[in-house]
């Protein structure tokens, strides 16, 4: 029981500094987004969307450390996630061979809808595709056009370590959900 209390309260202890470091990264280094941009320049509302939607939270370097790394934006993090489904890793969303360079508008924008990759795996469930499910055309392809105007960053991605494997590198922990929260979950994947 002490153990996970102990993890429970470590989760929190990075939640809240992720949410703060988010907070002081948004006033010191990005450019202020008082106002979405007008649905004319596709890139630049892409931009906005990424922004709002948090993906620069998890898949921009530095981030969860107080020091995003702009120059590396969207080219994936090697802090891992660490569930009942693995550690995954925040992949490489930039227009390289290691990233999405080689997807389709319309492979992207399915990934986003249905979290399945042009490859068939399932995104994993802290990808919060389900959300992503709801955008509009407009808005999904305004994403696309964005990601593919990134200067192409190669950095490979880390692997997916299965469930029961051992941790290696830099871990955030989500522990087994407590019983309220796993009364309906289906069983975790086995691999």
């Amino acid at each position: 029981m002490d153990r996970m209390r102990l993890s429970l309260a470590l989760l929190l202890v990075v939640l809240v500094a992720a949410g703060l470091a988010s907070l002081s990264c948004s006033n010191a280094k990005q450019e202020s987004t008082t106002a979405a941009p007008a649905a004319a320049d596709p890139v630049e509302r892409g931009r906005y969307l990424t922004t709002v939607m948090s993906c620069n939270d998890c898949h921009t370097p530095g981030y969860f450390y107080g020091a995003p790394d702009t120059t590396r934006r969207l080219s994936g993090s090697d802090v891992g996630w660490t569930g009942p489904w693995g550690v995954v890793h925040a992949r490489n969303l930039t227009p390289d061979s290691t990233g999405i360079g080689a997807w389709t508008e319309e492979q992207i924008i399915r990934t986003l809808r249905t979290g399945n990759t042009p490859d068939g795996r399932q995104l994993a469930p802290i990808m919060p595709w389900m959300n992503f499910s709801q955008l509009n055309d407009d808005d999904a392809k305004a994403i696309v056009a964005y990601l593919k105007s990134l200067p192409p960053i190669h950095h490979v991605n880390l692997p997916v370590i299965p469930p029961g494997q051992k941790l290696t590198g830099n871990n955030i922990l989500f522990p087994p959900p407590p019983a309220w929260d796993a009364q309906n979950l289906p069983a975790p994947p086995t691999r």
